[in-house]
Order: C-alpha cells, then sequence, then structure tokens
C-alpha cells in the first residue's frame, strides 16, 4: 500500500479532518524516521498514517483501539506494521513494543501533539516559525500540552536517537506537509 491508498482509506473511515492531520503529522514523522534509520520510508509513513483509523469507532473501548486497526488493515500491510500498530496502545492491548517500528510509532504519535502544539502559539501558527529549541523548552514545560507523553517520546532512545535530533527530524518532516496540516 502507498501513501495515496492509505489516505483514501483513512478518508472511507475517519470523519474528523483534525483526526486525519494528525494521522497525516504521524507519518510524516514516520517517514523521517524511516529515512534517518535506513528503513522503508513508504512502509513506515503508511503504518503512520493508518494507526488510529478505528479511532472513531473505538474512542469509547480504548483497550479495543489499536486492536481493530490491525484488523481492519489484515492482508494490506505485513504483519511488522500490524504489530506496530496495535503496540502503540500498548498500555490498553496489553501488545508491547518490540522492534524499531514500534517505538518509533508510539514516539511519533506523541511527538506530533508537542509540535501542533507549539505551532499553535506561534504568531503565525505555522510551522516555519517552531524551532528545535522551541520544542526542546515546551517539552520540558509541564504546563505545555498536558496530554502530551513526554515518557512516550522519549522512546525515540530506543531507536539510538538523542530527543534533540528526534524533535528535529519530527519537526522537519512535519514541515514537509505542512500545507495539508494547514500549519
Amino acid at each position: 500500500m502507498n501513501r495515496e491508498e492509505a489516505l483514501v482509506l483513512v478518508k472511507e473511515k475517519v470523519s474528523n479532518q483534525n483526526l486525519i492531520k494528525h494521522m497525516i503529522a504521524v507519518g510524516a514523522i514516520m517517514k523521517g524516521l524511516a529515512r534517518r534509520l535506513g528503513e522503508d520510508e513508504n512502509l513506515w509513513e503508511v503504518v503512520g498514517i493508518l494507526h488510529d483509523i478505528d479511532y472513531e469507532e473505538t474512542k469509547d473501548d480504548w483497550k479495543e483501539h489499536a486492536l481493530k486497526s490491525a484488523k481492519m488493515l489484515e492482508g494490506k500491510l505485513p504483519e511488522e506494521a500490524l504489530y506496530a500498530i496495535k503496540a502503540h496502545n500498548f498500555e490498553n492491548t496489553g501488545v508491547m513494543p518490540k522492534k524499531e517500528m514500534d517505538y518509533a510509532l508510539i514516539a511519533s504519535d506523541a511527538l506530533s501533539g508537542l509540535i501542533v502544539a507549539s505551532a499553535l502559539v506561534m504568531p503565525s501558527k505555522k510551522l516555519e516559525e517552531v524551532r528545535v529549541e522551541t520544542l526542546m523548552k515546551k517539552f520540558k514545560s509541564k504546563d505545555f500540552a498536558k496530554k502530551v507523553s513526554r515518557e512516550n517520546i522519549l522512546y525515540c532512545e530506543k531507536l539510538g536517537l538523542s530527543l534533540q535530533e528526534f524533535l528535529e527530524i519530527g519537526l522537519n518532516a512535519m514541515k514537509e506537509v505542512s500545507e495539508e496540516l494547514g500549519l
């Protein structure tokens, strides 16, 4: 499956435009990580785009979230991708992250929220104004974007990346899709 096919599938299953933008952002960060780690950029981006495809159906049942996504995507993605999707909600599914893709998805999912929140407090509300230094400060500020799991962002260390390097990869990746994100 390629990016366009993933987006068509997302738009069939997800009506919330902000959720679609979140999925595009996570896909972009995953693609940036794949590029840095020498992994399959297309596959990692598609996993990021599709990771929350069941969200509207499971938002009231967190134990099912991600498990239902993986079921919907059976036969469309390789097993490692389905596993990463299930593991991104490990706190509720019990599917523990094991591989780079799993950790990357957990970290990217959280990082997208920090980057979006940081862009929205800029005068222009645009990603172009956000700097890595800003993200580092916002990361350390526990009162900023309180729902963003700093712990999950730090899974970047399991990929051999420093926090600063991960923030830079994520920010640059999201800037590549800023028009789609409206940021």
